[in-house]
């Protein structure tokens, strides 16, 4: 019988966390070392596998401070040294010690060590049922592809550990090229299609967990990013968004503030979220986060709008300047002097450096009366994305007239005219348009810029703001230098 050594148990023991309905199954904590896999270990395991995302270094801070590199939005906070890290980034000025570099290194590797540990655990089991086994796998695969799919866009090419560490062996290992580390996320983003259940499929005590969906909708994103490569995954593109479509899902039926309201989580148009709770039974520091940070981190600094205000992440003249005129989501996505009130308050633009705040992810203290207690989920994938990721292929693919139908779905939404007629580049230019207007702040702007073109168009925009000293080799990360010095066979990414 398969059973849990020693070191993966408290491998395990140390990621198996609680954060919402799903996440609340019994075993919680504790697995007996010699426990052999049944479904609730094997869950338990699994669920683990989720805990990174939660962290600061991932979807509660790092990823969506991103659109701030991406020249979406400033830092704001308090001054002084407060997110130098990220004015670094966002100036192209980063180095091999920078701390954004290093806490978005870190957190995929914990995640994808605990994928193996359910990879390596659960397949030959004999006290399991069929569909229990296939769902965990499924979820193991999903969520390690979706690590190294941060991975490699971030830092380019590197190591592939595809077992669980062992006392003993090596901790050195050399990078893996970029394209077999796509090799490998494409190879578990399809056993994800393939072994898990669609969203419908879940109980409400279990949605939020990786579905069939999400896992199209992330093959989608992979084939769109490498399709500057490979001219044929841009059919591909078309087929896995068609169906995503085709398991009924509507934009019509969905509401774009929905995205972004704590009371509803895994809404309608959601195909994966990263769950929070809320619960104040975590330290809101500490590592087993159960508390969004968004509202209390971008809510306007020294304004009480929201419990906590600490100002980060203030959109630029230049992104407010992209609005068009009557697009209903900009009332939605940031605070400007004159916009509607949040929450009975009246917005001033003394409260940012910029005069803008973000109003997206703001949650009132009537839903979190205190800084640690914001349940609202952070969006990974939905479907209006997926909607704009076909129009694309079908544009690149000269098929230009097509690509209106799935664009003007989303900007029917935003209460914006039809476009028409357009020729390919100006189809290409209104779709990257929708697309950061669309998604702002979500974490998408800087991965869609270092990909269109293979970069070229990343470094005409940055150089079109001001950032004249943005060059190809600063679209990727360094290597932490705590990395390079622990790691002999470890290579430095060029220009650092």
């Amino acid at each position: 019988m398969k059973k849990i050594s020693n070191f993966l148990y408290l491998l395990a023991v140390m990621m198996m966390v609680s954060c919402a309905d799903f996440l609340e199954k019994s075993p919680n904590n504790t697995v007996d070392p010699e426990t052999e896999v049944t479904d609730d270990v094997a869950i338990a395991l699994t669920t683990a596998c989720y805990r990174t995302l939660q962290s600061s270094n991932m979807y509660n801070q790092r990823i969506w401070t991103l659109d701030i590199v991406a020249g979406n939005s400033e830092v704001g906070a308090g001054g002084g040294t407060d997110g130098l890290e990220t004015i670094q980034a966002a100036n192209f000025i980063t180095q091999s010690d920078n701390g954004m570099a290093l806490y978005m290194w870190r957190s995929p590797w914990v995640g994808i060590g605990q994928c193996n540990i359910v990879l390596n655990s659960v397949p030959d089991s004999e006290l399991m049922s069929e569909s229990v086994k296939q769902q965990c796998m499924g979820e193991a695969y999903f969520l390690r592809a979706h690590y190294y799919y941060i991975l490699v866009r971030l830092y380019g090419g590197v190591p592939l550990r595809l077992t669980p560490y062992n006392p003993g062996e090596s901790t050195a290992i050399a990078r893996n090229t970029r394209e077999e580390v796509y090799t490998q996320i494409i190879s578990d983003c399809q056993n994800a299609i393939d072994m898990l259940p669609t969203k419908a499929q879940y109980d409400s005590e279990n949605v939020g967990r990786a579905c069939k969906e999400a896992a199209l909708a992330m093959m989608a994103d992979i084939k769109l990013t490498l399709a500057p490569e490979n001219s044929e995954y841009y059919q591909d593109v078309v087929d896995l968004c068609d169906d995503i479509a085709n398991l009924g899902y509507d934009l019509a039926n969905c509401k774009f503030e929905d995205n972004f309201d704590a009371t509803i989580n895994n809404g309608t148009e959601s195909l994966f979220e990263v769950q929070y709770s809320g619960s104040t039974e975590y330290d809101f520091w500490g590592n087993n986060p159960q508390a969004s940070w968004l509202s209390t981190f971008m809510g306007p600094r020294n304004s009480d709008f929201v419990a906590g205000s600490y100002g980060w992440n203030q959109p630029t003249q230049e992104f407010m300047d992209a609005w068009e005129e009557g697009d209903l989501r900009k009332d939605l996505t940031v605070l400007y002097q004159g916009c509607p009130a949040f929450d009975g308050k009246e917005y001033k633009s003394s409260y940012s450096n910029t005069g803008y705040n973000v109003r997206k992810f703001l949650v009132t203290k009537a839903v979190s009366p205190e800084y640690n207690t914001n349940p609202a989920n952070f969006v990974v994938y939905r479907y209006a994305d997926v909607l704009l990721k076909k129009a694309e292929a079908l544009n690149e693919m000269g098929q230009t007239a097509q690509a209106e139908t799935p664009l003007n779905i989303v900007r029917h939404r935003a209460g914006l005219p039809e476009l028409s007629g357009l020729s390919q580049e100006a189809m290409r230019e209104a779709i990257i348009h929708e697309r950061r207007m669309e998604l702002a702040f979500e974490g998408h702007r800087w991965f869609d810029l270092v990909r269109i073109g293979n970069g070229d168009y990343a470094i005409e925009f940055f150089h079109s703001i001001g950032k004249t000293n943005a060059t190809k080799d600063r679209l990727i990360f360094p290597i932490p230098q705590t990395e390079m010095d622990a790691n002999p066979l470890m290579e430095q990414n060029p220009g650092y």
